[in-house]
């Protein structure tokens, strides 16, 4: 079966007014493309707001403006609510007429305001320290801020603290986490704080309200303010936090916390009977009841995320999508609250649907693309939506799902003005447990004759190589380089149920590589514009991991490979990682010493022997989820072995390379690894 993505309503955004001789994505394209963060709303929903970043090459950074854009207008165009202002990437809360946003204009970080309608932005807080962000209650009232303090602090002014000059310097540790993500442990913790808002701002340092709980809120790396929730009437804020004893790195638990606005009282924990996670509390508009995911496993960061309901007055507690074999991602309540807006991964598309918050009933309201914000309004919501071949732009979606998404922005059409996307064509084959396995494959725009391979393996692993726009691995830019670049969602992937996801674990080298030599296989069977010979794999994380067991599993297929932050010995691994419920619950659930044959089995390490594909290693020094020892180890094993290779290490960067300098020279040695590999035999 063969469907083209490029049929969809977006795989044409991008072509929005190209000429006929066009050319295609390169790396400077897309390293320096408009990014519009999440939007939000005015209640009466005439105005949509948001951060909108520019690449700013000279100081090797992003750098964010706000946008806004009149609904109620026809042909509106966005245009610049405050420029200039180093505002913060975080969605833009909307209050009544106000815009409120974090900057850091004057180098100082503070919340600012200013009206929707436009006019100068005035400075609200002046405590200092620095802060996480912050949501403002809905009755305007009140603003809760999070932010890195001394644990049990009772305010946001930082702790005064003396350092002897001749301490040294050495950091000092009894538990983990000793580091996480690409941050060594300080001491602090993120809390919540929330501090009164008057029309003459919102001065002092605002007070406490956890009440000395033990752990980050928000969750520390990625936690924001999704995880935290004010309740209709602005008394009491709801938050996802995780306790942290001396179990934080093994833990999953994060639970749904309810605390008084004032501080008045102690946090209570209202999902304690739940050892697994939960988050992502969301307050309904009539502050009738509480929304939020859970999941049943503890220990497993994967598990499906199941919506559930809240009673606030009564307690009562229901699950809504228990039967619906998908992983909510995100929630957001219309306005009336009669619906709870979701997005679920299903089938390498990432779709927005409705769900009745009294039967559980799903429906599904966009087909094409990956939605990857939300915002309600009285007629739907507006969503951004990206693909493979078109970066996010904004789109209308009605509240019922009938007609099209109508497009509200362009707002890369000038720069993508004369490029050609790529034709994205999407497959399936028979894999590994006699199961139906998708994969795409995409072609040069104008190509003839057959293109060498690019084979992608997508990390997580439990994640999917989606219909979706990415600024690192974008395959736009292989094709662009004349690549015929091919993905598989093999065993493990998100979208396909949580059995499929479920069977890569303790599997990591089974079924997921019969799916893959399966797959390459079926695509170049299938496509005969692939030149099957002229193969180079490649992939980050897991798929990093991969390349190192191709080495030793699949040697003689691929002309050259790229491995990303891959595990090359997964016993280090064990002692090395900062997360280790994720490492311990992929081998079992075990611990290496408790059971090492589980990690041994399937140890890229053991077959070194084996290796003789040329090698391009990749890898951050402030990667602390796979060390950047691990690549330096494989590189090693490389050499040794006289086996061409060549190594790129990241001082600056952490499991991403997100600076645009780093990006754009990632790129030029990826291509240019691959090219020297394949470049005689086109």
């Amino acid at each position: 079966m063969k469907t083209l993505f490029a049929a969809s309503l977006l795989a044409t955004a991008a072509a929005i007014a190209a000429p006929a001789a066009a050319r295609q994505l390169t790396i400077d394209d897309v390293t320096t493309l408009s990014r519009v963060g999440a939007p939000t709303a005015s209640a009466d929903g005439k105005w949509l707001v948001w951060a909108q970043r520019e690449t700013d090459l000279a100081a090797n950074r992003g750098r964010y403006d706000l946008w806004r854009l009149d609904l109620t207008r026809k042909g509106a165009k966005p245009e610049p609510l405050v420029a200039e202002a180093e505002v913060n990437e975080n969605a833009p809360p909307i209050v009544g007429s106000t815009v409120y946003f974090q900057s850091n204009k004057g180098g100082e970080d503070a919340i600012w305001a200013v009206p929707v309608t436009g006019g100068t932005p005035r400075k609200l807080t002046s405590f200092q320290g620095g802060f996480g962000g912050f949501k403002v209650a809905p009755t305007g009232d009140r603003i809760l801020v999070w932010a890195d303090r001394k644990p049990n602090a009772p305010s946001l002014a930082p702790a005064m603290v003396k350092k002897d000059p001749l301490a040294g310097e050495g950091r000092v540790y009894d538990k983990l986490f000793v580091r996480h993500w690409d941050t060594w442990a300080d001491g602090t913790q993120s809390q919540l704080f929330v501090l009164p808002l008057t029309a003459a701002g919102a001065p002092g340092d605002g007070v406490a309200i956890e009440h000395g709980l033990d752990g980050d809120a928000p969750s520390r790396p990625f936690g924001g303010g999704e995880e935290v929730s004010w309740s209709a009437d602005g008394k009491t804020v709801y938050f996802a936090l995780r306790v942290a004893g001396t179990t934080e790195p093994l833990s999953t638990n994060l639970d749904i916390w309810s605390a008084p606005a004032d501080g008045s009282a102690a946090p209570v924990n209202l999902t304690a009977a739940n050892q697994a996670t939960d988050n992502l509390p969301t307050v309904s508009p009539d502050g009738r009841s509480l929304a939020w995911f859970a999941m049943k496993r503890p220990g497993f960061e994967a598990d499906r995320q199941v919506l559930m309901l809240r009673d606030l007055a009564t307690g009562q507690v229901r699950s809504l999508t228990e039967g619906w074999d998908r992983s909510v991602g995100s929630i957001a309540w219309s306005p009336d609250s009669k619906r709870i807006y979701v997005t679920a991964q299903d089938t390498q598309e990432n779709p927005l649907f409705s769900v009745d918050p009294l039967t559980g009933k799903v429906t599904r309201l966009t087909q094409a693309g990956h939605v990857s914000a939300v915002v309600p309004t009285p007629k739907g919501a507006v969503v951004a939506i990206n693909s493979l071949t078109a970066p996010d732009d904004f789109y209308a979606v009605a509240a019922t799902g009938k007609g099209k998404p109508a497009r509200l922005t362009a707002v890369n059409a000038t720069k993508l003005a004369g490029i050609d996307m790529p034709t994205v064509s999407r497959f399936s084959f028979t894999g590994a447990n006699n199961d139906t396995v998708w994969g795409y494959a995409v072609k040069p725009y104008g190509s003839t004759g057959k293109v060498p391979v690019a084979f992608m393996v997508h990390g997580g692993p439990q994640g999917s190589s989606d219909n979706s726009w990415s600024y690192r691995w974008n395959p736009a830019v292989f094709a662009g380089a004349g690549y015929g670049l091919v993905a598989v969602d093999f065993h493990g992937s998100t979208g396909y149920g949580q059995a499929f996801t479920d069977s890569i674990s303790n599997n990591w080298g089974g079924w997921p590589l019969d799916d893959l030599k399966a797959g390459l296989a079926a695509a170049t069977t299938k496509f005969n514009w692939l030149d099957g010979d002229k193969a180079c794999a490649l992939g980050a994380s897991y798929g990093g991991y991969m390349m190192n067991w191709i080495e030793g599993n699949w040697p003689d297929r691929f002309k050259c490979i790229v491995q990303h932050d891959g595990v090359f010995d997964a016993r280090a691994m064990a002692y090395e990682t900062d997360e280790l419920w994720f490492d311990e619950w992929e081998h079992g659930g075990k611990t290496y010493f408790q059971d090492p044959a589980a990690f041994e089995k399937w140890n890229p390490v053991n077959y070194v022997a084996q290796w003789k594909t040329p090698q391009l290693v990749i890898t951050g020094e402030k990667d602390f989820r796979i060390p950047y020892t691990q690549g330096l180890a494989a590189f090693t094993a490389l050499q040794r072995r006289g086996i061409p290779s060549r190594l790129l290490v990241n001082p600056n960067e952490n499991h991403w390379v997100l600076k645009p300098a780093n990006s754009r020279q990632w790129y030029r040695e990826v291509l240019g690894w691959m090219d020297r590999w394949t470049k005689d035999q086109r």
